[in-house]
């Protein structure tokens, strides 16, 4: 039998301590972003074991090292037909188990930076697919506000729409994060990099959101309950973004034959997009645009919104001097294996 050696097993506890007490406890990331981490090292192992012919016995840190790591990324796109968005998304998730393990023993703090030389692959932006402020309406039209489930959808549809948050931040959101008494009721997400960022509710919205808390939390809510919870798990259990874009996708087949603007394989991103494009057609200044969705920075915001070279100069000319100048606010855009020895869940091929 086969003999485990010790750098293997030191690799086993880096994982395990990375994913378990780092990403989790630490980090604070979302379960969405450990299973992700997790699915990245399962593969690269997978690639290690069935390509490199690497099992616990000859496991090393240095099967970690960039010349393994970029022909890894071949595999994917080979062998397992992974799109170059998908591959930048494993390749960023190895490189963040490695300055792990980097920060913690700077012996491998080599290998972390042989991982950081790695291009990323070239990735072609794709449009994403807008939404009329028509649509939108026949969208909200289809929920069952008779049922318990339709009632919550249409309040998460409405507040996703109000604030054009991420719709992680919205299923985070908590009810000690509400602040429906205030003289303009806002509410405060958490984005990327958790930043706090304030976002007010429109009365429509606010009148939605009382109800919903009505009906659904007691007169006395737990403050750490989650604002939309699961309702087959517990209120400090929150929806998973894939179970909201399962029953929008649902909503959108019936919606489409109200107004055809309503794309079939509609997911929650495309209502924050829907938000901000319309923001933009109203005549918002680009920068409160900028600030509302929670972009690092202003030419995000431009790519985002598709806006063509010619509309931006057009909106920094306007923020330079929007009163000087006089230009409008307004311009429009279109044995076991080894990914079980080392903690990981095993990818079985289809």
């Amino acid at each position: 039998m086969k003999r485990t050696n010790d750098e293997a097993y030191k690799i086993a506890q880096y994982i395990h301590k990375w994913i378990n007490e780092y990403t989790l406890s630490i980090k604070s990331n979302s379960l969405h972003t450990i299973r992700t981490y997790m699915t990245t090292l399962s593969l690269f192992f997978k690639f290690l074991e069935t390509e490199k012919k690497i099992d616990s016995s000859i496991l090393c840190f240095e099967c970690l090292s960039r010349p393994y790591i970029e022909e890894w990324i071949l595999w994917l796109k080979s062998k397992r037909g992974c799109s170059p968005e998908t591959c930048n998304i494993r390749l960023a998730a190895l490189r963040a188990f490695l300055k792990y393990v980097a920060e913690k023993e700077i012996t491998y703090l080599s290998i972390y930076q042989g991982a950081t030389l790695i291009l990323r692959q070239k990735v072609f932006r794709k449009k994403v697919v807008g939404m009329s402020k028509n649509a939108i309406k026949s969208l909200m039209s289809v929920p069952d506000v008779s049922t318990r489930t339709g009632q919550r959808d249409l309040v998460l549809m409405v507040i996703l729409y109000c604030t054009a948050a991420r719709i992680d931040e919205i299923l985070s959101l908590k009810i000690n994060q509400l602040h429906m008494d205030a003289g303009k009721p806002y509410i405060t997400v958490v984005g990327k990099g958790c930043k706090i960022r304030t976002l007010y509710l429109l009365p429509k919205a606010v009148a939605h959101l009382r109800k919903y808390l009505k009906e659904f939390h007691p007169a006395e809510p737990n403050p750490d309950a989650y604002v939309f919870y699961s309702r087959s798990k517990s209120i400090l259990e929150k929806i998973s973004p894939e179970g909201v874009n399962k029953q929008l996708k649902k909503y959108a087949v019936v919606a489409h034959d109200i107004c055809n603007e309503v794309p079939i394989d509609l997911h929650a991103h495309q209502i924050r997009h829907a938000k901000a494009s319309h923001w933009l057609e109203d005549g918002m200044n680009i920068v409160q645009i900028s600030f509302l969705l929670g972009h690092a920075n202003l030419h995000t915001t431009m790519v985002y919104l598709d806006i063509t070279t010619e509309q931006e100069s057009k909106a920094l000319a306007t923020l330079e001097d929007e009163g000087k100048k006089g230009i409008p606010k307004k311009w429009k855009s279109q044995s076991k294996s080894l990914a079980a020895f080392l903690g990981v869940k095993n990818i079985v091929d289809k």
